[in-house]
């Protein structure tokens, strides 16, 4: 007999997609996921990247999901009500679950979700959120004690770094409701993406980069949070006439970075590029650089992307993921809002192209451990564990 598990989550998300696929496939689970917005399936304004986005790869084909009513005045998950799902405790005891897990508690129906379902059938929970970001005093405390009720209705949590174990274990849960699930992207399609090394050598030449000259890339929105501008001012700070800056995205600070960078012949702005696309992406640099400042990056899943197509990875210490992925023996971890520091260990990397093969190839060996495979099959054996526990009760 098949375990049921309802997946209780904001949208359809590219990084999300797969894993629910490969969940699917497991023998002995019936899957189905309730999305509460549509999301990026058809063309939505995206505002971190200030335009129409419509991702370019399947994200409902492999699994069984269903879209449920949102009345949200303004549906979204940027904020709290963007997410008001009426009928969404009743469509999923109505599927007759044995488990539900939920994605961040955010939201309205989410939290609603967890309050129902607390007691009644096991109640897992996945997030990304740290500490990091987490503010001093009695708005701390008054937060805590907040985010201490919500965990008080969930069995088991599923953590997907050190960071995030940190902040689960903070709000009161302990090492029996706690595994560890990695944060995963689909690491097969920009390892082993075919042609896209060509792919990437053609469209340098097609920039005005020769084979040769080394490369530093950035990927991703350019907005305050991910601090593309402290990049462009480590990168005008070398004194290296060889070394070239590839920033690919857009967003808010996209004006303010080409006022700054954009007369400079080295400086080379790429413009948004969707999923399909970024494995040649990646592979435009010689290193990958996510020098964020936050609030709010929680993990940085380029870091893993970067990582999967065997480049050297340099992180601020504000990105999540930077104690479990980067350390020297496949980048740097700097201080945050720190140019100098981003200068000093650009040159350190970008100065020997023999460290750099060896850096990427350990990139890419440690991003093995960290895959969709892995997060399924854990994923998996924390829900049957939480079922048989409930069934003994």
């Amino acid at each position: 007999m098949s375990m049921r598990l309802a997946v209780v989550t904001t949208h359809p998300i590219q990084y999300y997609a797969p894993l629910f696929r490969r969940i699917a496939e497991r023998d002995g689970v019936d899957l189905r996921v309730f999305y509460g917005w549509t999301g990026s399936t058809e063309a939505s304004y995206d505002p971190g990247f200030e335009q129409e986005v419509e991702w370019d790869l399947p994200l409902l084909e492999g699994y069984d999901h269903t879209f449920v009513p949102n009345e949200a005045d303004e549906p979204g998950t940027h904020h709290f009500r963007g997410l008001i799902n009426p009928t969404l405790p009743a469509e999923v005891a109505e599927w007759d679950a044995d488990a539900v897990l939920v994605f961040g508690w955010g939201w309205q129906s989410h939290l609603r979700v967890l309050r129902h379902f607390s007691g009644r059938i096991p109640v897992l929970f996945r997030g990304d959120s740290t500490l990091i970001d987490e503010e001093r005093g009695l708005r701390r405390w008054a937060r805590r004690a907040v985010l201490w009720w919500v965990y008080r209705h969930v069995d088991h949590a599923l953590y997907v770094g050190r960071r995030n174990r940190a902040y689960f274990e903070a709000h009161g849960l302990i090492e029996d409701q706690l595994t560890w699930v990695p944060h995963a992207i689909d690491n097969g399609r920009f390892a082993e993406a075919s042609d896209a090394n060509e792919e990437a050598r053609r469209w340098r030449n097609d920039i005005g980069i020769s084979e040769d000259a080394p490369v530093v890339l950035f990927a991703g929105k350019l907005e305050a949070k991910k601090a593309p501008d402290v990049l462009l001012d480590a990168f005008l700070q070398l004194e290296d006439e060889q070394v070239h800056l590839v920033l690919v995205g857009s967003g808010p600070m996209e004006e303010e970075l080409r006022g700054c960078g954009d007369g400079h012949p080295r400086v080379h702005f790429l413009g948004f590029q969707n999923q399909s696309r970024m494995p040649v992406v990646y592979r435009l640099g010689d290193v990958f650089v996510l020098p964020s400042r936050g609030p709010g990056e929680t993990w940085g899943l380029a870091v893993n992307e970067a990582m999967a197509c065997g480049r050297p990875v340099i992180v601020s210490s504000n990105v999540g993921c930077a104690p479990d992925l980067v350390d020297e023996t496949n980048g740097a971890v700097v201080p945050s809002n720190d140019a100098g520091a981003l200068r000093d260990a650009l040159k350190d990397v970008l100065s020997d192209s023999e460290k750099q093969r060896r850096m990427g190839e350990c990139s890419a060996e440690r991003i093995r451990n960290w895959s969709i495979d892995e997060a399924a099959a854990r994923t998996v054996a924390a829900v049957r564990s939480e079922v048989g526990i409930s069934i003994r009760r």
